[in-house]
């Protein structure tokens, strides 16, 4: 009797293997790299209040130089010039830190370009 007894937890165990080895369903895309890409609100309406053509830039800047924030994301974002290249900050407590080395500013926007895919 007691045999029996130990078949059943092995037969439960069997079973219950055996109901989960069926096909496992698809995964769900992953929706992190869709969001990571979309732009705030609220930072949509402050690029929004930029010319089209800067805006544009914004768009493809997308971060602050400086700070790595999302433009837009502290307001309209400031536009400054430097070496002939536009250059859009998250605010303009930034500006002193971006022309005081524009070399490295204007890797950090060419780096955030080629983020982005932009030009």
């Amino acid at each position: 009797m007691t045999a029996r007894f130990a078949l059943v937890p092995t037969a439960l165990a069997i079973a219950v293997l055996a109901g989960c080895s069926g096909s496992s369903p698809t995964p769900k895309a992953d929706p992190k790299p869709a969001a990571a890409n979309a732009i705030d609100p609220e930072a949509k309406a402050a690029l929004d209040k930029l010319s089209p053509d800067d805006r544009k830039l914004a768009v493809e800047q997308k971060t602050c130089p400086v700070t790595g924030e999302p433009l837009g994301s502290m307001g309209v974002p400031p536009k400054l010039t430097l070496k002939g290249q536009t250059v859009f900050l998250c605010c303009a407590s930034c500006k002193k830190k971006a022309e005081a080395d524009p070399d490295k500013t204007l890797q950090a926007v060419a780096d955030a370009k080629a983020k982005t895919g932009g030009k």
